[in-house]
C-alpha cells in the first residue's frame, strides 16, 4: 500500500473534486481511496503540491522526432512532400530511439500513456512497432500503439510516393499479427489500435476493411481527419464530399472511432460527430506548427461531443501527476489548476503509472535523460539530406 498525502488533489472525476489537504490510498496499481483530512498512515508527505491524474496524450508521431524543425515554412501537404523521402530511410534502431525521446519528454511533462500513430512501414523493414513497445516498456509508461498504414501513393492520385505504400493484404495481415500483443483489461500496459492515416494517403477500401478487421478483433479506430483546408479540397475534387462525410460513407463514424485535428467542421459535421459519439484528437500544437487553424473544441464540447478527461476516483488505475507549487511556473497563480494550463510549460516533479515511480524529483527514474538524448542525435543525423 501507498499513501500520497498533504495535496491538493484534483480529482477530475464527474463530480469534479478539488481536495485540499487531500490524499490517494494506492493499492495493486489502482486507487483505492480518495479524502481529505486525516489520512491513512504512513503516508507519503507531498508538502502541498498539486496532484492529477496523469496526462494523456491521444495523438503523437514518435518517429517524427527524428527530423524536427525541417520545412520551417510549410504548410502541411509540403511540409509532408518534403520529410517523406527521409521517413523512407526509418528502421527499427532509428524507431526505437525516436520513441525513447518522445517518451522520454512526454513522461516528463506528466503524460503517463501515450498514442502513437505509427504509419510510415519503408519497404524491407521490420519490427518498428515492437521497438517502440520496448522503448514503453524501459520507460514505464503506458503505450496504445497503432498499425498505421498508406496504399494511396503518388502514381493513384495520393501525396505519399510510391516507395512508401503498402499493398492492401500486406497491411492486413500485419494488423492481425500485431493485435496479438494487445492487452486486455484494467491496468493493461500494452493496447493497439488500427489506424489507416488519411483520407489523402489511403483508399476507402484500406479503410473499410481496417474498420471491418478492428471491429472484429475488437480493437479501436483512429485516423487523420479535417485537418487542413487543403484537405478538405482534396476530398471535394477525389471523392466528391468533404472529409466527414467521407468518414461517414465508410462507416467511420462510431464511438470506437476517434480522429485527429477535425479543425474545419461545419455545423453539420460538430453535429455528426457528437450524434455518433466519434472522439476527437485536439492537436493545437501541430496545428499551430503547420498554420492549420484551432479545432472547433467548444461547439464540439456544447454539442455533446466526445471529450475525455481522466479521473482519480477508487477503482481508476493509480495514473498520478504530481506538480510542485514552488516552482517559478506557479508564481504569482492563485488558482494552481489554473496556473498548470495558463502559465509556462511544466516538468512534472513526480509521475506514477500503475502506482510506480516513473519520473522522481523531476528526472526519469529509469533512464538517463542525457543518454537518451545523445543516441537520439546519433540517429538522427540518418536522416540529413
Amino acid at each position: 500500500m501507498t499513501v500520497l498525502a498533504n495535496a491538493h488533489v484534483v480529482t477530475m472525476d464527474d463530480a469534479g473534486r478539488e481536495l485540499d489537504s487531500g490524499w490517494i490510498r494506492i493499492e495493486d496499481g489502482f486507487v483505492a481511496e480518495v479524502g481529505s483530512g486525516e489520512q491513512p498512515e504512513p503516508a507519503d508527505d507531498l508538502a502541498g503540491a498539486v496532484v492529477t491524474p496523469a496526462l494523456i496524450n491521444t495523438h503523437h508521431h514518435l518517429f517524427q522526432t527524428l527530423t524536427r524543425a525541417r520545412a520551417q515554412e510549410a504548410d502541411l501537404f509540403t511540409w509532408l512532400k518534403e520529410l517523406y523521402p527521409l521517413w523512407a530511410r526509418l528502421d527499427a534502431e532509428a524507431e526505437y530511439a525516436a520513441a525513447r525521446t518522445g517518451l522520454a519528454e512526454l513522461a516528463l511533462s506528466g503524460c503517463g500513456t501515450v498514442f502513437d500513430h505509427h504509419y510510415v512501414f519503408p519497404h524491407g523493414e521490420e519490427d518498428l512497432i515492437e521497438a517502440e513497445l520496448q522503448a514503453a516498456r524501459e520507460l514505464g509508461v503506458r503505450i496504445v500503439a497503432s498499425r498505421g498504414s498508406m496504399d494511396l501513393g503518388e502514381s493513384d492520385g495520393g501525396l505519399p510516393p510510391d516507395s512508401l505504400v503498402e499493398e492492401l493484404d500486406a497491411v492486413l495481415a500485419d494488423t492481425e499479427r500485431l493485435a496479438g500483443l494487445h492487452e486486455q483489461g484494467p491496468g493493461a500496459r500494452v493496447q493497439l489500435a488500427v489506424a489507416p492515416c488519411s483520407p489523402f494517403s489511403v483508399t476507402g477500401r484500406l479503410m473499410t476493411e481496417s474498420a471491418e478487421l478492428a471491429r472484429r478483433l475488437e480493437l479501436p479506430l483512429h485516423t487523420h481527419l479535417a485537418e487542413t483546408a487543403e484537405e478538405e479540397a482534396y476530398c471535394l475534387e477525389l471523392y466528391g464530399c468533404r472529409p466527414v462525410e467521407y468518414l461517414e460513407q465508410l462507416g467511420w463514424l462510431a464511438g470506437d472511432v476517434w480522429c485527429a485535428h477535425c479543425v474545419h467542421l461545419d455545423g453539420d459535421d460538430i453535429g455528426k460527430l457528437a450524434a455518433t459519439g466519434t472522439g476527437v484528437a485536439h492537436c493545437p500544437t501541430s496545428n499551430l506548427r503547420l498554420g492549420a487553424g484551432v479545432a472547433p473544441v467548444r461547439s464540439l464540447l456544447d454539442t455533446g461531443g466526445r471529450v475525455g478527461l481522466g479521473a482519480i476516483e477508487p477503482g481508476r488505475c493509480a495514473d498520478l501527476a504530481v506538480w510542485r507549487r514552488d516552482m517559478l511556473e506557479l508564481a504569482g497563480a492563485r488558482d494552481p489548476v489554473a496556473g498548470l494550463v495558463l502559465s509556462a510549460p511544466h516538468r512534472v516533479d513526480r509521475l506514477l503509472v500503475s502506482g510506480e515511480d516513473v519520473v522522481r524529483d523531476g528526472e526519469l527514474v529509469r533512464a538517463s535523460e542525457q543518454k537518451i538524448a545523445q543516441e537520439h542525435r546519433r540517429q538522427a543525423e540518418k536522416f540529413n539530406p
